[in-house]
C-alpha cells in the first residue's frame, strides 16, 4: 500500500563488467542530490507499479531497459520510498542515449566505496548521493557470491 505522504520512486542497479551504471544528476538547485552520482529511475505515476515505472524511466532516460528487472529491496526514509531493481546491462555503454542528467558512467566498487568518481563531462570528481552509495554497498554485500566479485576488473 502506497504511503500518500511520501513519493515513491523506482531505481535501477545496472551492472556490467564488474561495474555499476550511474547517472551524474544535473547540478540544479532544488532537485534531490544535484551534481551527485545516482541511479537511473524516477517517480511512479499514479496507478503505476514500481516495475512498470522502472521500465518506463529507463527507456526515457537512456533509451534502454532490460527485459527482466529483478526486485532487490525497498528502502524508506522520512522523504521517499525507493523501490530498487537490478539487472545486467547487456548492451555497450556507447549505445545508451543519455536524455536526463549531466553524465553517465560505469563506476567501480572502489568508486562506490570511496563515495566519489571523476566525470569527464563535468571535468570534476563528483560525490555519490549517500542513499545511492549505501544501496550499492548493500547490493554488493548481498550478491557478491552469486553475481561475482566486483573487486576484480
Amino acid at each position: 500500500m502506497a504511503d500518500l505522504n511520501r513519493p515513491e520512486v523506482a531505481i535501477a542497479i545496472l551492472y556490467q563488467d564488474q561495474q555499476f551504471l550511474m547517472q551524474l544528476r544535473d547540478d540544479i538547485p532544488g532537485i534531490p542530490y544535484p551534481g551527485h552520482w545516482g541511479f537511473f529511475g524516477g517517480h511512479l505515476d499514479p496507478g503505476e507499479t514500481p516495475a512498470i515505472a522502472m521500465h518506463r524511466e529507463l527507456l526515457e532516460e537512456i533509451g534502454y531497459a532490460p527485459l527482466h528487472l529483478t526486485p532487490f529491496r525497498q528502502y524508506q526514509d522520512e522523504t521517499v520510498i525507493r523501490h530498487v531493481f537490478h539487472a545486467p546491462l547487456s548492451v555497450p555503454l556507447a549505445t545508451l542515449q543519455l536524455t536526463e542528467g549531466w553524465d553517465m558512467k560505469l563506476l567501480t566498487l572502489a568508486d562506490i566505496q570511496r563515495g566519489s568518481c571523476y566525470s569527464p563531462k563535468a571535468d570534476q570528481v563528483r560525490p555519490l548521493g549517500n542513499p545511492h552509495q549505501q544501496i550499492l554497498l548493500d547490493f554488493y554485500k548481498q550478491t557478491r557470491s552469486t553475481l561475482g566479485d566486483f573487486t576484480q576488473p
